[in-house]
């Protein structure tokens, strides 16, 4: 009888019940299949196109995707891509590795560090864009000032093929540190204490610990870091637009600009979508590597 009764209170979930949650789901169902899976479709169908966003398209196959091969322009700015990603990741990930040990560590003020290195993430990218744009300006901005200060000379920073590029690194790594040295310092944290007490007594030094300890247990943190870090790195566009418009000359000119430029400044809509679908291709590809190489090295 007891069993019978505890058989009815646990009743299956019926139609009804299936129905009115399919209906709650329905509103983010439908946001996602309008602004993210109907985008995606109509891209690749728009790569296959001739199309400038204004007259009907017309269907070209392939070409799309052969001029893009054949064109100098992609293959530079997917070089200077490259390039960034390369100045970024890596250093921006050793600097948030460092900040975040020090985060850690029992300082007096540790909360007022905390907020200073955080601030710039939360700053949107065009704001913190202008003032670097002010701080490398080779007349009266404030690093040339203080070089010429100490004797030395004003360094071409945004007007120099050769300086640009590094300008805008050493920009998008400082925008950046904030973000990646509190996912870090979570990592970091998450170490126990009785693993560096076991070290203290064995007499590893601080050194040691940090090479024996705690990058080891950090490893899938700093994979995660290097991923996020790189493909934001390979869709950079905010600050080379307001800093450089992608030059001087082509200098700094990225896939993600070259795409803005061929779709809203010369209305070729469809290259454009064939060029940012190879941006994704490429993005996958380097992620689905970084994250072989994770899982191998964590056997």
């Amino acid at each position: 009888m007891a069993a019978q009764t505890s058989a009815k209170k646990r009743k299956p979930i019926g139609a009804n019940e299936t129905f009115w949650g399919y209906i709650f789901l329905l509103p983010v169902i439908l946001g996602f299949i309008v602004f993210t899976i109907f985008p995606v479709v109509m891209s690749f169908y728009y790569s296959l196109t001739d199309y400038d966003g204004v007259t009907p398209p017309k269907f070209i196959g392939i070409q799309n995707y052969i001029d893009l091969f054949t064109n100098g322009d992609f293959g530079e700015a997917l070089w200077h891509t490259v390039y960034f990603t390369i100045g970024t990741v890596p250093l921006g990930t050793i600097l948030a590795i460092l900040v975040a040990v020090l985060l850690n560590q029992k300082i007096r003020g540790l909360n007022l560090y905390k907020t200073a290195f955080f601030i710039p993430v939360i700053v949107s990218y065009t704001s913190i864009a202008m003032v670097w744009q002010w701080l490398y300006n080779d007349d009266f901005g404030l690093i040339n000032s203080g070089l010429n200060s100490i004797g030395l000379p004003s360094v071409p920073w945004l007007t120099s093929s050769a300086w640009a590029m590094p300008s805008v690194i050493i920009m998008s790594i400082w925008k950046s540190l904030g973000f990646n040295s509190v996912i870090l310092l979570a990592g970091v944290q998450g170490v126990s204490p009785a693993i560096y007490e076991a070290a203290d007594i064995d007499g590893a030094n601080v050194v040691q610990k940090f090479f024996r300890i705690t990058l080891p247990m950090l490893k899938p943190t700093v994979m995660f870091v290097m991923i996020i870090s790189m493909i934001n790195s390979f869709q950079a566009f905010d600050q080379i637009y307001i800093m450089t418009k992608g030059g001087p000359g082509t200098a700094t000119q990225v896939v993600s600009y070259l795409v803005y430029m061929n779709a809203f400044q010369y209305f070729k809509q469809g290259y454009a979508s064939a060029m940012a679908y190879i941006l994704f291709i490429i993005i996958f590809v380097a992620s689905i590597i970084q994250l072989k190489v994770s899982e191998k090295n964590s056997l």
